[in-house]
């Protein structure tokens, strides 16, 4: 059975060519807009707790995600020197302009543990040498400030360090490359002569 649209061409004509009024756009665009998916930023949770809760607990509390080690130098009470810090850092963000970083302030406390208080703050580690500039993030709670300003330049020892371009010629075909770029220093030993040894100081009579 076929359905006869009872409509005249013209009418259909002239409704497909009307523009749309705007509450039909915006009907039309409701479920394009339903089915967008919203951007989602990803939460920083510190072992399942939330930042803001971790800046709301009391030092009891907030001991307890942490490892034992902290655990234990924390249950014992911050000295003299760390609370001053942190309070030096809380100042340094209550000054800083809106929008903007606050200021660097330097320490030798290398061994100050990152509580949740001080993220955000521009901390200057010394390590022996300079002070290295850390942004404290999220992401390192629970760690040692030391850990983020290494006192030394990793060297691998007992290896000759260079770099070197090799021209690749038709008679390396069937050779490694590392034949031609050796990873250590080659000792060259000169002839022995004339009294180097205690047996080259002989001198024949005949």
């Amino acid at each position: 059975m076929v359905l006869h649209n009872k409509k005249p061409k013209q009418q259909l004509l002239t409704e497909l060519l009307e523009p749309k009024t705007m509450a039909d756009q915006v009907e039309s665009d409701v479920p394009t807009a339903a089915l967008a998916k919203k951007r989602t930023f990803k939460k920083f949770s510190y072992k399942g707790v939330d930042l803001e809760t971790l800046l709301e607990m009391p030092t009891d509390d907030l001991v307890k995600p942490f490892p034992a080690r902290i655990q234990r130098r924390l249950s014992r009470g911050l000295t003299r020197k760390p609370l001053a810090l942190i309070k030096t850092l809380r100042n340094a963000k209550r000054n800083a302009p809106a929008g903007e970083k606050p200021e660097v302030v330097r320490t030798h406390l290398r061994n100050m543990v990152i509580m949740p208080e001080i993220i955000g703050s521009i901390i200057g580690v010394y390590n022996g040498e300079t002070f290295n500039q850390i942004e404290i993030k999220p992401e390192m709670m629970g760690h040692y400030l030391a850990e983020f300003s290494i006192e030394i330049k990793p060297e691998m020892m007992g290896h000759y360090l260079a770099e070197f371009s090799i021209e690749i010629k038709p008679e390396m075909m069937g050779h490694y490359l590392a034949e031609f770029s050796i990873s250590y220093k080659p000792v060259k030993h000169g002839r022995p002569g004339q009294g180097a040894t205690p047996s080259s100081r002989f001198i024949p009579l005949k």
